[in-house]
């Protein structure tokens, strides 16, 4: 028995050195591979920018981080993204910074702070707000009674969508015939008169939301929502900022006024810091190419990154952002 004992100890020890002069590929640092060498970036709904962009900087990824292969995946999206980064199903996630401020204080759908740390902040989501035209809907508070969807099931969509609601004096679960849908989904009931209204939150443009105004043109309006950000500020802190919708973004007659709120790329706080400094500088250095992916990428500013308290920054994003 301790022959066999001292085999398998030798033969572990083999593997060991085998693993070492080769036989698992090396990082440029020196160190093994994170996971060895598969990443996945968790993103969003498939006609948003998260998953637009997830996807470029995957690619961009593995193209410029040798030994690494990226990909992306379709998720719900913020709240979502945050778990699967917490579980180690996802390597890097994007979110709304309502979300991840939520993740790392222990508010909201967390029930303590959340192991996470952020790369950068990158561009800022847009609230939009859609209502069929001849649903009489033209605030927030006459959805009382209407079909409305809220968003993807743990979506930072759903996570201000809920907010507004409340804000506009609605119970979501009561008030509303609530119905948590993807953007595909979404967009789909509204052109067939199955729902009312709609709540999505994201870059300029959603291809999802161009399809539908671009389908529907004057049948559906955009809701204005500045009314409510009084009162989501002294709810939740300046996190939520005013803002339009540009009528050259969808068409539309005016400017829209509404909320905005930044997004964040965020890892593990396990993750090393050779590869976090990399992954932040890949998405800086290569900026241009993403850019051609979506024009949101154009917004993602180096002098804007490393605000993305009360998350703190990786320790290798820090020193590559401020060195």
């Amino acid at each position: 028995m301790r022959s066999v004992i001292r085999l398998g100890a030798a033969a572990l020890a083999l593997v060991a050195g085998l693993t070492a002069c080769g036989g698992e590929r090396q990082s440029t640092s020196g160190d093994a591979l994170h996971n060895s060498g598969r990443l996945s970036i968790a993103t969003g709904n498939t006609t948003g920018v998260y998953y637009q962009l997830g996807g470029g900087y995957a690619d961009l990824l593995t193209k410029n981080l040798p030994g690494y292969q990226v990909t992306a995946e379709a998720t719900g999206a913020s709240v979502e993204n945050i778990q699967r980064v917490v579980r180690g199903d996802s390597d890097i996630a994007f979110t709304l910074a309502d979300a991840a401020s939520d993740a790392a204080t222990g508010k909201g759908a967390f029930t303590s702070p959340q192991p996470i740390k952020a790369l950068a902040r990158i561009y800022t989501n847009y609230t939009h707000v859609i209502a069929r035209a001849d649903a009489g809907i033209r605030t927030v508070a006459d959805m009382k009674g209407k079909r409305v969807s809220t968003g993807s099931p743990n979506s930072g969509t759903e996570n201000i969508a809920l907010r507004l609601l409340k804000a506009a004096g609605l119970n979501p679960d009561s008030d509303i015939k609530k119905q948590a849908l993807s953007l595909p989904e979404t967009v789909q009931g509204v052109k067939d008169g199955t729902l009312d209204a709609l709540f999505w939150s994201g870059g300029l443009p959603t291809g999802g939301i161009t399809d539908l105004t671009t389908s529907l043109k004057d049948d559906v309006v955009f809701v204005p929502i500045d009314e409510l950000l009084p009162k989501l500020n002294a709810e939740y802190g300046p996190v939520y900022q005013a803002t339009t919708l540009k009528k050259d973004v969808y068409a539309t007659a005016a400017d829209v006024p509404t909320i905005a709120v930044p997004n964040l790329l965020i890892v593990s706080e396990k993750m090393p810091a050779d590869l976090a400094g990399n992954l932040t500088k890949i998405l800086f250095e290569k900026k241009a190419e993403l850019e051609k992916v979506h024009p949101e990428a154009k917004n993602i500013s180096r002098d804007e990154a490393a605000k993305t308290d009360p998350v703190p920054l990786h320790d290798g994003a820090k020193k590559y952002l401020q060195p």
